[in-house]
This record gives structure tokens, sequence and C-alpha cells, in this order.
């Protein structure tokens, strides 16, 4: 599927430390993310396509496989695949003979036992008789005798045992198949283009427009889908429904710019294009949906009321369309997404190692929740081991060091107060200490020693380091820490021991002080140190 596209912003150059930081917006694109290289795009269209994918947390595939077998679809089309056991008569196109789709329905439980069985019934027993055939459960062949006949496909016997694997990936394939129906059947420009072929009024540039409108369909779907992924890695349990409404305005509206009554007319455009599409998905389960009302274009000023169902109260605003992304959905759309090449990761990928690991990868990482796979490793190990565990694995001088520490002082918070012991070991630590005391006093632990000047500094430019590599370089998430440094009344003196103090990010940190620092006076001095330690390396 297509993965949507945001603009990176501009980063300084990269270099070791000491000579301009190494910070993880500086890397290349394709290092970040590596689905690029395989989808053909130069070095000048990764600036304008960096994708970031968010990790998600799904249920195991037993649970995700139950949850698929449940969708009626699905169910259905494994009760008529076992219903054509040992062979059931076809016509020449695979399709259920006319004395056996009244049956099919019964079967189903779509129509009464008794009586004629409603057209309805049959046409959804017929839904599910070709899915059953696109599925590969039921297999088409003909007999010696010339009789076209069906039989239960190879997979059957293990999606009806309930095989994780096997039903995971028959509900893929029919939610793929639906997706591209959906897009087909759905796209009120391709139906228009379609009239003009029938109607012998197209050429070859009427084919293109079928062909255009199909792809414009398919990239709305595929990106309101990733849109709802993102937002429901995101919300809170509980809170993943999105009104159809702001769905279609996060696609529609350009981040930070509130909507102009032209974009609010789009918006409306795209919920009434989605609203077919997203109803066909919730067939598979995709994604629970509830359309918007139909009597809502027979009101008076429905289209001004359509352009901005925010404004609405809870009830009215539902009558616009909900939407919520199943368990389900954000599995299939994680596996389109690295069918395509992309990274999706998972919540706990990087807890599965040792602290080192878990560290190095989070420091690493251009998509990851660090306080959940911090939370999934902690569980229940014993807290002085993962502490001193944790520790160990923070100390180092290389470019990501001072983010291990950053991590690993939120890891011992997790952590809590049995962890004390291991943090007690490292108080004359040069690179843990000073983190370590300041870790105890945030537990009100009341003995802990005041570090010495020389540790209190080089904590200082540590964890002023660790803020650079966490926010990018980012000024306005930095602003605020710059102002808080304990620069006194005596800007000179503060910076003239700081720009001593023997780290690989010490110049680097002064020339962000230099940078953002309110006080022009502290500012010129931090740009003064900056400019020793750099000459000084």
């Amino acid at each position: 599927m297509a993965a949507r596209r945001r603009r990176n912003a501009d980063t300084p150059a990269a270099g070791a430390p000491g000579e301009g930081a190494v910070l993880p917006a500086d890397l290349e694109l394709q290092d970040l993310y590596g689905a690029f290289a395989a989808h053909g795009l130069d070095d000048d269209d990764l600036d304008d396509a960096a994708v970031l994918v968010p990790p998600v947390t799904l249920p195991s595939e037993a649970e995700l496989a139950e949850q698929a077998k449940a969708v009626p679809m699905i169910g259905w089309a494994l009760q008529l695949a076992r219903w054509t056991a040992p062979h059931r008569a076809v016509d020449e196109f695979g399709d259920l003979a006319g004395p056996d789709r009244a049956p099919a329905a019964r079967l189903l439980g779509l129509a009464p036992e008794q009586g004629d069985a409603p057209q309805e019934a049959v046409v959804e027993a017929m839904r599910a008789w070709s899915l059953a055939c696109d599925l590969d459960l039921v297999e088409i062949g003909t007999t010696a005798a010339g009789e076209h006949v069906a039989i239960p496909g190879p997979d059957l016997e293990q999606a009806e045992a309930g095989d994780a694997e096997t039903v995971l990936e028959l509900w893929l394939t029919a939610a793929g198949i639906v997706r591209e129906l959906a897009v087909e059947a759905d796209s009120q420009e391709l139906e228009s283009a379609e009239d003009a072929v029938e109607a012998d009024e197209a050429d070859e540039d009427g084919l293109n427009e079928v062909e255009d409108a199909r792809d414009e369909a398919a990239e709305l779907l595929d990106e309101a889908l990733q849109v709802l992924y993102e937002t429901t890695a995101f919300a809170e349990p509980g809170n993943e429904t999105v009104p159809l409404g702001v769905l279609a305005a996060l696609l529609v509206v350009p981040e930070g710019e509130e909507p102009s009554d032209e974009l609010l007319g789009d918006i409306t455009d795209v919920m009434v294009a989605l609203d077919p599409m997203l109803a066909d998905l919730a067939e598979l389960g995709v994604l629970e949906y509830r359309p918007i009302d139909p009597e809502l274009f027979d009101e008076e000023e429905g289209e001004d009321e359509r352009a901005e169902p925010t404004e609405l109260d809870e009830a009215e605003s539902a009558r616009f369309g909900l939407v919520r992304l199943t368990p389900l959905g954000q599995y299939g759309i994680r596996q389109w997404l690295l069918e395509d090449g992309y990274d999706a990761p998972l919540v706990g990928d990087l807890a599965r190692g040792d602290a080192a690991e878990l560290l190095r990868g989070i420091s690493e990482a251009a998509n990851v929740l660090p306080e959940e796979e911090l939370k999934v490793w902690v569980a229940g190990r014993e807290p002085v081991a993962a502490a001193r565990e944790l520790l160990a694995a923070a100390r180092g001088t290389d470019a990501y060091a001072p983010m291990r520490r950053l991590l690993c002082h939120s890891a011992l918070s997790l952590l809590g107060a049995p962890a004390e012991p291991a943090a007690r070991e490292v108080l004359d630590d040069p690179e843990l200490g000073g983190g370590a005391r300041a870790w105890l006093v945030s537990l009100g632990v009341a003995d802990v020693p005041v570090p010495d000047r020389a540790m209190a500094l080089w904590t200082v430019v540590d964890a002023f380091a660790a803020q650079l590599l966490d926010t990018g370089g980012d000024p306005d998430q930095l602003r605020d820490l710059v102002t808080e440094l304990p620069v006194t009344d005596e800007p000179v003196g503060y910076f003239g021991e700081l720009w001593r103090v023997e780290h690989p990010y010490t110049a680097d940190v002064l020339e962000a002080v230099g940078e953002l620092h309110p006080d022009r006076a502290v500012a010129k001095e931090a740009r003064k140190a900056a400019f020793k330690a750099r000459s000084r390396g």
C-alpha cells in the first residue's frame, strides 16, 4: 500500500562527536527508512518522502485468528466450502447451480428454513461462495463425464481447526480482495468514466481516465487507512474511534493550517468518497464503521453541516460517520506495509534482547515509543539485577551514549525504589554517578552525597546532549532547557569551566546554548566557550 509521506525538516550536517554531533535526524534517510531503496527513490526524492510508521501493539496470532474466523464472510466461506464435500455441481463459471443457491442461503442462516429465499439472501450467499472460491477454500474441476463440480480446498481442514497461520493468510487475502473491489466499485469518477466507455464515447483518453480514477481512489483509501493506523497507535485504550469528518480533515488540511471554505468542501467530498469504501472493509472486520446517515443529504443546509461535523454535539456528529480500526485491521495494514518494504514495528520488538540491545535499539531507531519498550523490558525482572544491567549498558563515549543514559534513567524510574542498591554502586562512576545521584534524590533518598564540581559539570553536558539527541536539536523543545542552566550571574566563569569538560558533546551543547539562550550576554559567552572547546579538539 502507498504509505503517507512527510516532508523531512532541514537538519545540520552530520559529523563525528566533537565535529558536529551525529543526531538521529542527521542520518541518511535510507539508513532510517530502508524501504525507499526498494522503491527506487533517488536521493532527491528521499528528502521529501520520509515515512515513519509508529509501533503498534497487536494481540497474539491465535487471538487474531479467532477474530478472523468470527468475521461473518469468512465463516460463511468456510461453511460453504465444507458443504461442497464430497463434491457439488456448479455451472461452467464455477458458480453454484440454480437449485443449490437457495439452500446455500438457508445453510448460512440468511433465509428461513421454509418458503422462498429472499433475493438479497441469495445474493449474499453467492458473494460468500465467490469469496470461498477466491480463497481456494473451494476448488473447481470437471469430471470424466464432463460435469463441472466443486470440492473442498486443501486448506479447509487447517482453517476449520483454527490454525493461526492458515486463517490469517486467508483473512489477509480476503481483505486485499475486498479492498480492491471497494476501490473499483465506489469511485464516483470511475463509474462516470466507465459509463462513457459503455456508451462508446470514450477513446484511449477515456480508458486512461478510468485507470486514473481507480488509482486516485486507491491512494485515498490507502492514506485513510494509514491515518487510522497512526491514530490508533497513539490513542489511549477506548479512544480509538475517529469521526469521519476528522479523518477527512487529516487527509485534506495541511498540518498547522485552519480549513478554508474551499478545504471544507474538499473535506465533504472526501467523506462522501470514503463512506462506501469503509463500509465494504467493515464487512471483513478491517474496521468498525457507522456510515453517513443518508437522511443528511435531504436536510436543509446539509452540505454546510457535513463540512463542519466537529461543531455538532456528539449524537449529531455521529451521523456524519464514525470509524474505528480493529486489531485485525491493524494487523492487515501492517502486513501490507511490510510487503511494500516499509518498517512497521511492533511494540516490544526492541525489548527482546539484553539491556545493551534495548538501549542501543531505542537510541538508534527512527520510529519507536521508548517508554513502551522500557515497560516491556523491565516487566517481571528483578529490580537490582535489571538496574545493574541497564547501568552497565549506559556507559560509553560514543555518539549515542548520552541518549542511553537518559533512557537508563527512565528505566530506573520504572523499576522504582527496589533498584536503589544498584544506583548506589555507581555513585563514584564518572559517567553514571551524577545521573544516579539525581535519580536517588528524585526518590526522596536523604543521604545522597553531593557530586564534586567536575562530575556535576560533566553531568550537565551529558544531560543536555541527551536532549539534543532526543529532540533532534529542535529549538522549540530545547529553549526551556537552555534557560534553566545554572549559569548564575557569572556566565564568564561558568562557561569558563564548562568548555573544559571532557565530553564528546561539549562544543555542541555550548553552541546550542549560544543560539537559544534569551540573555544576549549569556549567549555570547556560550558561543565564545564553544569556539574554545572546538579549538581544543
